[in-house]
């Protein structure tokens, strides 16, 4: 655990108190450095996991924390559903190298103010904690047309919190899954390898929390309205 008990409990008029998530020391310690050199913005904590950033958030009750939305094997949008549920108040910008659909949607569902790639500048990012700290949301429509589509069609992935953290193709390959349909049989109709679909239902064991294809399947027939 990484906090900075020189900054904490600033309480400065204007100051925004933010944490930073990332499980790459470089990375963490250079978004930190941009954000310590911004005007109005003081760097209470550090942490490099899901469980040391829930803690972290815990004793130095940060406004805005940059979370990196993948953290080694662990995900930050498990990390950022769990500090909103313990401090509403607290906002939460997630941070990644790649534009993702399906990370922006589970980071949405998750309770995300904003989603921004590690490109983004120094005084770009600043100004974004500012923006989320005033309650402002950085979930540009344009970019988020598709999981704006999404929701508006409704259906099973927004009913349940578990399968809202599935990527469309991991969707496709469990409905099929669900119909009791092979890996190759699955790889046939969606075009892809039987490795591929393997490592699929690998990741849609672990978003569901389940350890078998049948609890799998029977867990998206359970809260699928579509099936």
């Amino acid at each position: 655990m990484s906090g900075d008990p020189s900054s904490a409990g600033t309480d400065r008029a204007g100051v925004v108190r933010v944490m930073v998530v990332d499980d790459h020391e470089v990375v963490r310690q250079g978004v930190a450095a941009m954000l310590r050199q911004s005007q109005g913005v003081v760097v209470v904590g550090e942490a490099t996991s899901p469980r040391e950033a829930v803690a972290v958030a815990e004793a130095t009750q940060p406004d805005v924390v940059v979370m990196d939305v993948r953290l080694g094997k662990d995900s930050g949008i498990e990390a950022t559903r769990e500090i909103r549920a313990r401090r509403p108040a607290t906002q939460v910008i997630m941070l990644t190298s790649f534009d993702d659909d399906a990370a922006l949607f589970s980071s949405i569902m998750a309770g995300a103010a904003g989603y921004l790639l590690k490109q983004v500048r120094g005084t770009d990012l600043a100004a974004a904690v500012r923006s989320v700290a005033r309650g402002q949301s950085l979930l540009d429509p344009a970019v988020t047309a598709s999981v704006l589509e999404r929701i508006r069609k409704g259906g099973g992935v927004l009913k349940d919190e578990r399968l809202a953290r599935l990527s469309p193709q991991e969707e496709r390959v469990l409905e099929l899954v669900a119909k009791g349909k092979t890996n190759k049989e699955i790889g046939d109709e969606l075009f892809v390898s039987e490795k591929t679909v393997k490592n699929h239902i690998s990741h849609i064991f672990t978003k569901l929390e389940v350890n078998r294809r049948a609890e799998a399947a029977s867990y998206f027939t359970r809260r699928s309205p579509d099936c």
